[in-house]
């Protein structure tokens, strides 16, 4: 096992008023790439999702589907978990806000913070965005085409005017600052981090931290009339699934502070701004690093209800596989920037990359083994500059993406395995073992077993990414279950000379259209 620390990564908990579109996915597929590496890596790993069942936007949502607030978010809180399911995700846990540890959670995080000061009770006067779930500033909103007020998301706001519990956030700007001085890398990628400083380096206001207009939502300690805003409710989720309030649980001592909280950069300032400043009004540490990734778009049109042109993941995966999907979202755009879905596009990574590159690498190697050497994996003979310089870069290559995963660079760790399926193809065409076979069968044989490795390599690196398909790649290939983690790279997991080799059958096809 690795002598790496333990890696705690969660998703945004998913609001409750809708089915999963492509955007859930991006980010739990995410979550699921960086958790299975980290396992793979040695590391004992949590990996939480789930979803966010209170507030204002929920009440309103299960009210106009003619169902009580609870017995809504069942029913759409179960589209989640089935994605997850869906997606082939990993996660350890799946956590609901309306589950009665939360409950107890949220409340002892409320009694700690105002147990130290940092709540005041007042009233509220202002811009309110029930999509966002946010308190906006008059100069942050725009006029709409109808002349109504909107957020900076496009959600449109109401005046509100209520009583009133506030955190004193004011009081945090200087603290935060300090902060992200300390910890250049707790915000990523770097755009977003320099977003994050201007806001605070603007000044903080107090925050509004609770409701009375509407019921949906946990209790305020010892105010019947209150519940809670409901981020303050959400955020304490990834604590709650270290067992907090009791904070020399196992689960806490382990995994807190989390290593990663992935976003949408629409969610980025509740996580960068107003989470931490909870936490360190608690005496609670912040979390290491909060990543946020762009948005997607659908043929170069913004995603919207409105349009039609909502991407839904059952669809993807019905009409392209599980693996396919996963590749696509990780290889067609820099993780961290915006991107555009078209079919155009995943046809290109799929037959282009997929089949044609890593696909027929497996296959023509696995088939010369199998039709060349009885069936059976090769005894390498002497080695030449060219099989140690491939060995070289196979065996290295985990080296290489280890940091890129450290930083969430999905996409370039990727990118970094690709390279590597290039120089083996290319190694292919130059060593040319067909022509071998007929001048000089050891020569082939040494040749087809550094190709076998590279191959094998290849299968256990890709296995975050495309976990079944990867799995297809070791299977035939006879690899055990405890032989498929990266303590199997290198030379110590090499394959022994005479392991026998079934006839081995394409893992990525190529995508036909109908």
């Amino acid at each position: 096992m690795s002598d790496r620390p333990p890696f705690y990564v969660t998703t945004p908990i998913y609001y409750v008023n809708d089915r999963p579109h492509i955007g859930h996915a991006y980010t739990t597929i995410a979550c699921d790439v960086l958790a299975r590496f980290a396992r793979l890596d040695g590391r004992q790993v949590l990996f939480l999702t789930g979803t966010d069942e209170h507030g204002q936007k929920v009440e309103k949502s299960a009210a106009a589907a003619g169902v009580d607030p609870q017995a809504f978010c069942d029913q759409v809180s179960a589209h989640f978990r089935e994605m997850t399911t869906l997606l082939d995700c990993s996660n350890d846990q799946f956590i609901r806000t309306t589950e009665a540890r939360h409950t107890e959670s949220a409340q002892a995080l409320w009694q700690r913070i105002a147990d130290a000061g940092w709540i005041t009770e007042g009233s509220y006067a202002g811009w309110y965005a029930v999509r966002d779930e946010a308190f906006y500033t008059e100069d942050e909103l725009t006029e709409g085409p109808d002349g109504g007020k909107l957020a900076p998301t496009g959600a449109p706001v109401e005046w509100t005017e209520e009583p009133s519990y506030f955190f004193k956030l004011s009081a945090f700007a200087e603290p935060l600052l300090e902060l992200y001085e300390q910890h250049p890398d707790m915000i990523l990628p770097e755009t977003r981090r320099n977003e994050v400083v201007s806001f605070v380096k603007g000044g903080l206001r107090d925050l509004s931290i609770s409701r009375t207009s509407f019921k949906w939502g946990i209790g305020v300690p010892g105010d019947d009339d209150h519940i809670m805003y409901v981020w303050l409710d959400a955020l304490t989720n990834y604590i709650t699934a270290l067992g907090f309030p009791d904070t020399d649980d196992d689960r806490f001592s382990t995994f807190w502070p989390a290593d990663v909280h992935m976003v949408g950069k629409d969610i980025l300032r509740f996580h960068a701004v107003y989470w931490p400043a909870f936490l360190l009004a608690a005496g609670l540490e912040p979390p290491k690093r909060i990543f946020a990734h762009g948005w997607w778009t659908n043929d170069g049109q913004k995603i919207s209800k409105s349009l039609g042109n909502v991407i839904d993941p059952v669809s993807l995966v019905e009409t392209y596989g599980v693996d396919p999907l996963r590749y696509f979202l990780f290889r067609e755009v820099p993780f961290g920037k915006d991107g555009d879905f078209s079919h155009r596009a995943m046809i290109g990574r799929l037959n282009g990359e997929l089949a044609n590159d890593i696909g027929n690498l497996c296959q023509r190697v696995l088939s010369m083994v199998h039709k060349n050497c009885d069936g059976a994996f090769p005894e390498p003979g002497e080695l030449t500059d060219d099989d140690r310089a491939l060995l070289s870069s196979v065996h290295g290559l985990v080296d290489v993406m280890r940091p890129l995963m450290d930083r969430q660079d999905i996409t370039g760790a990727l990118a970094r395995l690709l390279g590597l399926v290039g120089d083996a193809n290319r190694y292919v065409d130059a060593q040319a073992p067909w022509t071998l076979k007929k001048t000089d069968t050891a020569r082939m044989a040494t040749v087809l077993w550094v190709l076998a490795e590279t191959v094998r390599h290849v299968a256990v690196l890709l296995q975050p990414w495309c976990p079944s398909s990867a799995a297809k790649m070791l299977d035939q290939m006879g690899r055990a279950d405890d032989a498929r983690d990266f303590t199997a790279l290198g030379e110590v997991g090499a394959i022994a000379g005479g392991t026998p080799l079934d006839k081995p059958e394409g893992v990525f096809p190529r995508f036909v259209e109908e």
